[in-house]
Protein backbone atom coordinates (compact mmCIF):
# COMPACT_ATOMS: atom_id res chain seq x y z
CA UNK A 1 0.00 0.00 0.00
CA UNK A 2 1.43 3.37 -0.71
CA UNK A 3 1.24 6.00 2.04
CA UNK A 4 -1.79 8.22 0.34
CA UNK A 5 -3.77 5.56 -0.02
CA UNK A 6 -7.29 5.65 1.68
CA UNK A 7 -9.99 3.11 3.08
CA UNK A 8 -13.07 4.48 4.16
CA UNK A 9 -14.71 2.03 7.17
CA UNK A 10 -17.38 1.97 9.43
CA UNK A 11 -15.67 3.12 12.41
CA UNK A 12 -14.34 6.69 10.30
CA UNK A 13 -11.89 6.98 7.85
CA UNK A 14 -8.43 5.41 7.73
CA UNK A 15 -4.98 7.04 6.31
CA UNK A 16 -2.92 4.46 6.01
CA UNK A 17 1.04 5.53 6.74
CA UNK A 18 2.92 2.65 6.07
CA UNK A 19 4.88 0.45 8.71
CA UNK A 20 3.36 -2.79 9.64
CA UNK A 21 -0.03 -1.19 8.12
CA UNK A 22 -0.68 1.81 11.06
CA UNK A 23 -3.59 3.92 9.81
CA UNK A 24 -4.14 7.37 10.81
CA UNK A 25 -7.86 6.83 11.98
CA UNK A 26 -10.52 10.13 11.86
CA UNK A 27 -12.62 9.12 14.37
CA UNK A 28 -16.44 10.20 13.65
CA UNK A 29 -18.29 12.31 16.17
CA UNK A 30 -21.81 12.47 17.84
CA UNK A 31 -23.16 14.64 20.37
CA UNK A 32 -23.71 10.33 22.46
CA UNK A 33 -20.35 9.73 21.97
CA UNK A 34 -19.10 12.65 22.79
CA UNK A 35 -20.96 12.68 26.07
CA UNK A 36 -20.18 9.35 26.67
CA UNK A 37 -16.33 10.22 26.37
CA UNK A 38 -16.69 12.93 28.57
CA UNK A 39 -18.62 10.82 31.83
CA UNK A 40 -14.84 8.72 32.00
CA UNK A 41 -13.10 11.25 34.29
CA UNK A 42 -14.54 14.40 35.72
CA UNK A 43 -12.84 17.67 34.59
CA UNK A 44 -9.83 18.02 36.37
CA UNK A 45 -8.82 21.98 38.31
CA UNK A 46 -5.71 22.07 36.03
CA UNK A 47 -5.42 24.19 33.39
CA UNK A 48 -3.10 24.40 29.92
CA UNK A 49 -0.52 25.88 31.49
CA UNK A 50 0.38 23.33 34.72
CA UNK A 51 -1.34 20.79 32.84
CA UNK A 52 -1.89 17.10 34.76
CA UNK A 53 1.12 14.75 33.10
CA UNK A 54 -1.38 11.39 32.74
CA UNK A 55 1.59 8.95 31.58
CA UNK A 56 0.26 5.62 30.21
CA UNK A 57 2.74 2.24 30.28
CA UNK A 58 0.70 -0.52 27.98
CA UNK A 59 1.73 -2.64 25.24
CA UNK A 60 -0.05 -3.72 22.46
CA UNK A 61 0.89 -7.35 23.31
CA UNK A 62 -1.01 -6.81 26.74
CA UNK A 63 -4.75 -8.09 26.71
CA UNK A 64 -6.22 -6.25 29.42
CA UNK A 65 -4.52 -2.55 27.60
CA UNK A 66 -7.15 -1.20 25.38
CA UNK A 67 -9.61 -0.57 27.92
CA UNK A 68 -7.25 1.65 29.44
CA UNK A 69 -6.11 3.23 26.19
CA UNK A 70 -9.53 3.76 25.71
CA UNK A 71 -9.61 5.58 29.18
CA UNK A 72 -6.91 8.29 28.73
CA UNK A 73 -7.59 8.66 24.97
CA UNK A 74 -11.04 10.22 25.88
CA UNK A 75 -9.62 13.06 28.00
CA UNK A 76 -6.37 13.42 25.92
CA UNK A 77 -8.10 16.78 24.04
CA UNK A 78 -8.85 17.95 27.34
CA UNK A 79 -6.60 21.26 27.90
CA UNK A 80 -5.65 20.51 31.19
CA UNK A 81 -4.25 17.23 30.62
CA UNK A 82 -0.66 16.59 29.04
CA UNK A 83 -0.95 12.74 28.02
CA UNK A 84 1.93 10.92 26.68
CA UNK A 85 1.54 6.87 25.77
CA UNK A 86 4.66 4.82 26.55
CA UNK A 87 4.61 1.54 24.69
CA UNK A 88 6.88 -0.69 26.88
CA UNK A 89 8.93 -3.92 25.53
CA UNK A 90 7.97 -6.90 28.59
CA UNK A 91 5.14 -7.81 26.62
CA UNK A 92 7.02 -8.85 23.52
CA UNK A 93 8.08 -12.03 24.07
CA UNK A 94 3.86 -13.00 24.14
CA UNK A 95 4.75 -13.53 20.52
CA UNK A 96 3.79 -9.66 19.14
CA UNK A 97 6.30 -7.10 19.44
CA UNK A 98 5.01 -4.05 20.09
CA UNK A 99 6.06 -1.62 17.44
CA UNK A 100 6.37 1.64 19.21
CA UNK A 101 7.90 -0.02 22.31
CA UNK A 102 11.41 1.35 23.82
CA UNK A 103 13.82 -0.23 26.64
CA UNK A 104 13.97 3.50 27.10
CA UNK A 105 9.98 3.52 27.97
CA UNK A 106 10.39 0.12 30.51
CA UNK A 107 13.58 1.54 32.06
CA UNK A 108 11.42 4.68 32.70
CA UNK A 109 8.41 2.33 34.30
CA UNK A 110 10.77 0.81 36.79
CA UNK A 111 12.48 4.05 37.65
CA UNK A 112 8.87 4.82 39.05
CA UNK A 113 9.09 1.47 40.78
CA UNK A 114 11.81 2.00 42.37
CA UNK A 115 11.49 4.94 43.66
CA UNK A 116 8.04 4.47 45.10
CA UNK A 117 9.59 0.88 46.43
CA UNK A 118 7.68 -1.24 44.37
CA UNK A 119 9.22 -4.88 43.09
CA UNK A 120 7.59 -4.95 39.88
CA UNK A 121 6.29 -3.43 36.78
CA UNK A 122 2.87 -4.29 35.50
CA UNK A 123 0.02 -3.01 32.25
CA UNK A 124 -1.69 -1.18 31.88
CA UNK A 125 -0.43 1.51 34.65
CA UNK A 126 -1.03 5.12 34.67
CA UNK A 127 1.35 7.68 36.78
CA UNK A 128 -0.07 10.85 37.74
CA UNK A 129 2.03 13.84 37.67
CA UNK A 130 4.98 11.43 38.50
CA UNK A 131 3.18 10.90 42.09
CA UNK A 132 0.47 8.25 41.86
CA UNK A 133 0.36 4.54 40.38
CA UNK A 134 -3.06 3.06 39.61
CA UNK A 135 -4.85 0.68 37.32
CA UNK A 136 -5.18 2.53 34.04
CA UNK A 137 -8.74 0.33 32.53
CA UNK A 138 -10.48 1.45 35.94
CA UNK A 139 -11.95 4.78 35.32
CA UNK A 140 -13.29 5.81 38.47
CA UNK A 141 -9.49 4.56 39.48
CA UNK A 142 -8.32 6.90 37.10
CA UNK A 143 -10.57 9.88 37.95
CA UNK A 144 -9.44 10.03 41.35
CA UNK A 145 -5.90 9.71 41.10
CA UNK A 146 -5.92 12.94 38.64
CA UNK A 147 -8.15 14.50 41.36
CA UNK A 148 -6.62 13.63 44.02
CA UNK A 149 -2.57 14.61 42.52
CA UNK A 150 -3.07 18.13 40.21
CA UNK A 151 -0.13 20.00 40.84
CA UNK A 152 -1.50 23.32 40.30
CA UNK A 153 0.72 26.63 40.17
CA UNK A 154 3.57 25.76 42.80
CA UNK A 155 6.42 24.65 39.89
CA UNK A 156 8.55 26.81 37.73
CA UNK A 157 7.05 28.57 34.91
CA UNK A 158 7.82 27.65 31.46
CA UNK A 159 8.44 29.01 28.28
CA UNK A 160 9.81 29.44 24.38
CA UNK A 161 12.00 31.91 22.26
CA UNK A 162 13.49 31.63 19.59
CA UNK A 163 14.17 27.51 19.67
CA UNK A 164 14.94 27.53 23.20
CA UNK A 165 12.77 26.17 26.43
CA UNK A 166 13.08 28.44 29.77
CA UNK A 167 12.43 27.14 33.07
CA UNK A 168 12.07 29.77 35.75
CA UNK A 169 13.19 30.18 39.26
CA UNK A 170 11.63 28.55 42.00
CA UNK A 171 12.02 29.19 45.77
CA UNK A 172 13.77 26.04 47.74
CA UNK A 173 13.31 23.79 44.42
CA UNK A 174 15.11 20.08 44.61
CA UNK A 175 17.08 19.07 41.12
CA UNK A 176 15.70 17.97 38.51
CA UNK A 177 15.99 16.68 35.40
CA UNK A 178 14.19 18.67 32.00
CA UNK A 179 12.84 16.56 29.80
CA UNK A 180 11.91 16.83 26.04
CA UNK A 181 9.11 14.58 25.11
CA UNK A 182 8.00 14.07 21.11
CA UNK A 183 5.12 12.45 20.64
CA UNK A 184 2.43 11.96 17.93
CA UNK A 185 -1.07 12.70 18.68
CA UNK A 186 -2.79 11.75 16.11
CA UNK A 187 -5.09 8.19 16.74
CA UNK A 188 -2.70 5.39 15.10
CA UNK A 189 -4.85 2.31 14.26
CA UNK A 190 -2.76 -0.65 14.69
CA UNK A 191 -3.54 -4.47 13.46
CA UNK A 192 -2.15 -6.77 15.72
CA UNK A 193 -1.47 -10.06 14.26
CA UNK A 194 -0.37 -12.63 16.75
CA UNK A 195 -0.29 -12.68 21.04
CA UNK A 196 -2.97 -11.80 23.20
CA UNK A 197 -4.48 -8.86 21.16
CA UNK A 198 -3.78 -11.08 18.23
CA UNK A 199 -6.87 -10.16 15.31
CA UNK A 200 -7.41 -6.78 17.09
CA UNK A 201 -7.09 -3.49 15.43
CA UNK A 202 -5.83 -1.18 18.72
CA UNK A 203 -6.07 2.73 18.35
CA UNK A 204 -3.34 4.69 20.30
CA UNK A 205 -3.00 8.15 20.82
CA UNK A 206 -0.20 10.88 22.03
CA UNK A 207 2.33 7.52 21.30
CA UNK A 208 6.18 9.08 23.06
CA UNK A 209 8.17 8.53 20.22
CA UNK A 210 11.22 9.85 21.79
CA UNK A 211 12.16 11.07 25.34
CA UNK A 212 15.67 12.82 26.23
CA UNK A 213 16.97 15.11 28.98
CA UNK A 214 18.02 18.25 28.15
CA UNK A 215 19.38 18.70 31.57
CA UNK A 216 19.21 19.77 35.13
CA UNK A 217 17.63 22.41 36.99
CA UNK A 218 18.41 23.39 40.25
CA UNK A 219 15.70 26.18 41.37
CA UNK A 220 17.24 28.97 38.97
CA UNK A 221 16.76 30.33 35.81
CA UNK A 222 17.99 28.21 32.71
CA UNK A 223 17.50 27.34 29.47
CA UNK A 224 18.18 24.85 26.74
CA UNK A 225 18.16 24.80 22.76
CA UNK A 226 15.36 22.60 21.23
CA UNK A 227 16.37 20.81 17.82
CA UNK A 228 13.89 20.62 15.60
CA UNK A 229 11.45 17.71 15.28
CA UNK A 230 9.74 15.60 12.98
CA UNK A 231 6.52 18.12 11.76
CA UNK A 232 3.85 15.20 12.97
CA UNK A 233 4.95 15.17 16.25
CA UNK A 234 4.14 17.45 19.21
CA UNK A 235 6.40 18.60 22.13
CA UNK A 236 6.71 18.42 25.55
CA UNK A 237 8.57 19.44 28.54
CA UNK A 238 8.68 18.16 31.93
CA UNK A 239 10.63 19.43 34.66
CA UNK A 240 10.83 16.25 37.30
CA UNK A 241 12.84 15.64 40.97
CA UNK A 242 15.07 12.85 40.78
CA UNK A 243 14.68 9.37 39.06
CA UNK A 244 11.37 8.38 39.09
CA UNK A 245 10.18 11.23 41.52
CA UNK A 246 7.47 13.95 40.99
CA UNK A 247 6.69 16.22 37.82
CA UNK A 248 7.08 19.88 39.23
CA UNK A 249 6.83 21.53 36.09
CA UNK A 250 5.26 20.74 32.11
CA UNK A 251 4.06 22.20 29.61
CA UNK A 252 3.47 21.59 25.57
CA UNK A 253 5.58 23.58 23.96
Amino acid sequence: MTSHRRLTIAAGLLTIVGGAGIAVRSMPSTPALAAARAAVVPPTPADAAHPTVVELYESQGCSSCPPANANVNAIADRPGILALNFAVTYWDHLGWKDIFAKPAFTARQWDYANASGRGQVSTPQVIINGRAAVVGSNAATLAAAIRDNVRAGAGPAIGTRGGRVTIGAAAGAAPATVWLVRYDPRNLAVPVRAGENGGRTLDHRDIVRSLDALGAWRGQPVSFAVPVGDPNYRTAILVQQGKGGPIVAAARI
